[in-house]
């Protein structure tokens, strides 16, 4: 009988003894983890490890309970190491970035009979995930950084893939894919011409005409431009000034994205077909696909007129393009060249200031062509003629004051100030935007602007990094967490945004120092 009584006390006795489970510490916590599926496991929250003591966390949680699932997840990092997430330990984000060249370079690739992909011969680099053949504009912002990690072996190798490129083809494609030679993307090949230290006469003579010839390409249309009505890649503004504009060759859908492509033109009732294709491939063009500043309705993405839209940036890279010509032109002691395109390099700066700059507004805007007048949309495209040193110094100064007022967000630069869903709009924020916007600053004396945006971009990559272990595409700058939008899901790897942190990495080394930052939660 006395055996029989002890054993139930015996139990009680240890169970009184056992430590709490983690839904007994954690209680409410725990539920709303657990519930709000943060994490795929329900056995990976109740695996964490709590970083201090299990008290004060909760006493923080209770003070002030998380209000959404980012935030929710956000603090459980902040406070608990949890398995398979944020539990080992990863390289500083400049060793990482060092690290992943080698996995992101190609070499020279020789396509079999019936792929998509097209021939090049020097060795490359990839953006990463689905993007597995080199960008135009994309390798730009990629160089910057293989520049600053001394790989100038792999920037001139690019350089003189595209090239080749221009021609085979007569112009860089948007991408080393058949599908894409009928247009190309946002004219960098200028640009990268002043990141290589290339001394050899043939060589650099052979590169500037391959620039001339790139020239000719986006100046094909001005033989049958005529007034409100663009030919080509270029329109005739009212005084007869002659600007560029983005299209491409076919009005078919486009090969990767052809059932997006009929969905959204099913949906234009009263617009052909053909000229919704044509629309959404030149906004493919443009890099932005896709954005407000196409569309006629910002929230309906089969109101696209890219065609319709004089772009800022689009006219700024040609502007830096014709210098950049006269330039070796003048070297090369050809002077009717360096006339040429000086008075080009003239023409197109008169009237990107009579359209394109809106003093009133302290920005330059996008022109649109059927309705004459500027576009409403504000966006990062505004910081274009700074980064090519094409604004005044009065221009730069407005131009800095807006984006401090409407584009900074607490992670970086915002796209454009709408939110439509589009992944080239808010909240998104992208590394070739950042660079654009920073450079472009640090050229007119905004070095406070230009650094403080500096240090809110690195922070979003670095504290993603540190969650996720992963670099990339595009980033959501007013959360800081990962971007979203698209027609595709979000990529890492990723060219361009290693390229921009190492070289602003490289510019402000001491802007993130080790793995200080945590996570990219919102300051709560």
């Amino acid at each position: 009988m006395g055996a029989s009584l002890c054993a139930p006390l015996l139990v009680l006795a240890l169970a009184a003894n056992a430590p709490p489970s983690p839904a007994d510490q954690f209680g409410a916590l725990f539920a709303a983890v657990q519930e709000g599926r943060v994490f795929e496991d329900g056995k990976t929250f109740a695996d964490a490890v709590p970083k201090r003591a299990p008290d004060a966390i909760m006493a923080e949680y209770e003070a002030k309970p998380p209000t959404s699932p980012t935030d929710l997840r956000a603090f459980v990092l902040d406070n608990f190491t949890v398995p398979g997430v944020n539990d080992k330990a990863l390289p500083p984000l400049r060793e990482h970035i060092r690290a992943l060249w080698p996995q992101l370079a190609r070499e020279g690739v020789t396509p079999p009979p019936g792929s998509s992909a097209i021939a090049l011969a020097a060795p490359y680099v990839v953006p990463g995930g689905r993007f597995r053949e080199i960008y135009y504009w994309d390798s730009y912002f990629t160089m910057l950084g293989l520049a600053a990690d001394g790989r100038d072996d792999l920037v001139e190798g690019m350089i003189d893939d595209f090239a080749s490129l221009i021609e085979r083809y007569g112009h860089i494609p948007n991408g080393t894919r058949t599908y894409y030679l009928s247009r190309s993307q946002p004219p960098f090949f200028a640009l990268m011409l002043n990141l290589s230290k290339e001394t050899d006469g043939t060589i650099r003579a052979r590169r500037l005409a391959a620039l001339r010839q790139e020239h000719a390409y986006w100046m094909a249309g001005q033989a049958c431009a005529a007034a409100s009505k663009p030919c080509q890649r270029v329109a005739l503004m009212p005084d007869g000034s002659v600007l560029n504009r983005y299209w491409d060759e076919r009005d078919t859908p486009r090969d990767e994205s052809y059932a997006e492509d009929r969905e959204t033109a099913a949906k234009a009732a009263t617009r052909p077909a053909p000229q919704v294709y044509r629309d959404l491939r030149a906004a493919a063009e443009s890099g932005w696909d896709f954005s407000s500043r196409w569309l006629a309705n910002p929230q309906d993405l089969s109101t696209i007129r890219t065609g319709e839209v004089i772009p800022v940036d689009l006219n700024a890279l040609m502007w830096a393009m014709e210098k950049r010509i006269e330039q070796g032109c003048k070297q090369a002691g050809d002077q009717p060249c360096t006339r040429e395109f000086s008075r080009r390099a003239a023409s197109r700066k008169a009237a990107v200031q009579r359209y394109l700059w809106r003093g009133s507004e302290q920005r330059f805007a996008d022109w649109l062509l059927s309705e004459s007048k500027p576009s409403d949309v504000r966006s990062s495209a505004t910081l274009f003629p700074l980064f090519v040193s094409m604004a005044s110094s009065a221009q730069a100064n407005a131009v800095a004051q807006t984006t401090r007022r409407t584009l900074v967000a607490e992670g970086g630069l915002r796209t454009t100030t709408l939110r439509t869903g589009q992944q080239w709009d808010a909240p998104n924020g992208w590394a070739p935007l950042q660079w654009v916007a920073i450079d472009g600053l640090r050229r007119y004396g905004q070095d406070g602007l230009a650094k403080d945006l500096a240090a809110r971009w690195l922070g979003t990559v670095n504290c993603t990094y540190l969650e996720t272990g992963k670099m990339l595409e595009k980033y959501d700058v007013e959360e800081r967490r990962a971007g979203g939008g698209g027609e595709y899901p979000l990529q890492d790897g990723f060219g361009w945004t290693n390229g921009v942190a190492a070289a602003l990495l490289d510019r402000y080394p001491a802007l993130v120092p080790g793995q200080t930052l945590r996570t990219c939660s919102p300051a709560r």
